[in-house]
């Protein structure tokens, strides 16, 4: 709370700093554009604080927490605004972040996972050696929109023998199912629309 009154909640002021753009990238879609949310320092600390919160609340995550911190031992963020979130996450926890990259662009041994998307198909990777076995992992991306993408980065996070402790997104869009395709995952979304 600050002196003015109570904060606005963080899901209504995601929603008010959000600009949405229609047919893009292709004729159909609605590109949620949260670069504003970004730009906006106060908003963006909320966002990052809401972001990391879903692992110390997930009870899969409890049961191998060790000792104090946060709930989690790295980071992985989708590329590309999941990078961005990832960091700041990763950062203010005090623990490393590790990028899922789109295919190609990672330079040394990899392992990669093909997936859907609302409007097409592609490739994620992730460095071989990235996440130790056993590591608890916090998956953070931007939006949740059908679940290939986030589906893609966790099956490569277990692949690597990482426990996935929680998926945060800040935009869920819940029509179009992405949740229940990463069930049992525990996801956490800040703005679901």
């Amino acid at each position: 709370m600050t002196a003015a009154g109570p904060e606005e909640p963080l899901d209504e002021l995601i929603a008010s700093l959000t600009v949405d753009v229609p047919d893009h990238p292709e004729p159909g879609v609605l590109f949620r554009d949260l670069t504003p949310v970004f730009a906006d320092g106060p908003a963006f600390r909320r966002m990052v604080d809401g972001l990391a919160a879903p692992a110390a609340s997930d009870p899969r995550a409890a049961a191998v927490a060790e000792g104090t911190g946060p709930d989690f031992d790295v980071v992985v963020g989708v590329e590309a605004r999941g990078f961005l979130l990832a960091a700041a996450v990763a950062l203010d926890a005090g623990v490393g972040v590790v990028p899922v990259r789109k295919a190609g662009k990672l330079p040394r041994e990899r392992i990669a996972a093909d997936y859907s998307l609302e409007y097409g198909t592609a490739t994620l990777e992730l460095h071989a050696d990235s996440i130790r076995p056993g590591a608890r992992v916090l998956v953070v991306d931007d939006v949740l929109a059908t679940g290939g993408t986030l589906g893609a980065a966790i099956a490569l996070v277990e692949r690597l023998g990482g426990i996935v402790a929680a998926v945060s997104v800040v935009v869920e869009l819940a029509a179009l199912g992405g949740r229940q395709r990463l069930a049992p995952h525990a996801v956490h979304a800040l703005w679901t629309t």
